[in-house]
């Protein structure tokens, strides 16, 4: 078993702080909580901004102060900047990220109702998104919200614009998309390909059982207050909280935490 891997997504588009007192929202909240993350373990941080209001955006000013300040506090973790539609939907503010050149994005390939709104990624703008990954040398992270996704991901590795190993992302226990429960991650890991590396993130309380997935099959592993904001019986938690967490798990099964260095060399990422 491969050493693991943490990624930690601290913000996200949704909590403020009148749902969390813990959601850091300026890049100056963000790079240190990023930093305590990494202190405990996390190798990933993806990345949502924010402006200055505390709202979701993709401006690129606002991204590229976020990334400039974490890379200040802790140059050695891989940055993953979400390109998801919650902050706009059009292909260009999608992609202000990407101009920052970050080692790893996200792409999610197919579209999903999401409570408030549908998550459209048609396949020309699937597969533009995944060519400008691929001209950049950005890591795709293929954020699977429904099995069918897979199979876009397959069709994208086979017209060249995925290089191995595709590394896939299940998001499961969001409202209206793929349920958190085991038979659902067998039949998705009976799906991709042999040679994919996968990782999992639980929503709100499923997370638990997505860490426990992650580190005793062999995957990688999401948290943090973008995907879930209680540690345990209505508290609230930190960032580091579920990363600790997640390190105290792993050490429980015998897995090893996979410092940023050694994460890139799994994921084939070249600094």
């Amino acid at each position: 078993m491969s050493k693991l891997i943490i990624t930690v997504a601290p913000t996200g588009s949704i909590y403020t702080k009148s749902d969390t007192p813990y959601i850091p929202l300026t890049p100056s909240e963000i790079a240190k909580d990023v930093k305590e993350c990494y202190d405990a373990g996390a190798s990933i941080v993806h990345i949502h901004a924010r402006d200055k209001s505390g709202n979701k955006t993709h401006d690129f000013v606002r991204y590229a102060e976020t990334v400039e300040k974490i890379k200040e506090l802790c140059p050695k973790i891989i940055i993953q900047i979400s390109t998801g539609g919650r902050a706009g939907k059009d292909y260009d503010s999608r992609t202000q990220g990407l101009k920052l050149n970050p080692e790893s994005a996200s792409l999610t390939p197919g579209s999903v109702n999401f409570e408030e709104m549908v998550y459209q990624n048609a396949p020309d703008f699937i597969e533009k998104l995944a060519k400008e990954m691929k001209e950049r040398q950005i890591k795709p992270e293929l954020e699977i919200y429904e099995i069918n996704m897979i199979q876009q991901a397959i069709e994208l590795k086979e017209k060249g614009l995925l290089k191995d190993p595709l590394f896939f992302n299940f998001i499961m226990g969001f409202k209206n998309c793929q349920p958190a429960a085991f038979n659902q991650l067998a039949y998705l890991l009976n799906t991709i390909p042999k040679d994919s590396l996968w990782s999992i993130t639980g929503v709100g309380k499923n997370q638990m059982f997505t860490i426990f997935q992650g580190v005793s099959l062999g995957g990688h592993v999401r948290v943090g207050l973008e995907d879930n904001i209680f540690y345990r019986n209505g508290r609230f938690g930190k960032n580091v909280h579920f990363v600790e967490r997640t390190v105290k798990i792993a050490r429980e099964f015998g897995r090893e935490i996979a410092s940023p260095d050694e994460a890139r060399k799994i994921l084939k990422i070249k600094r």
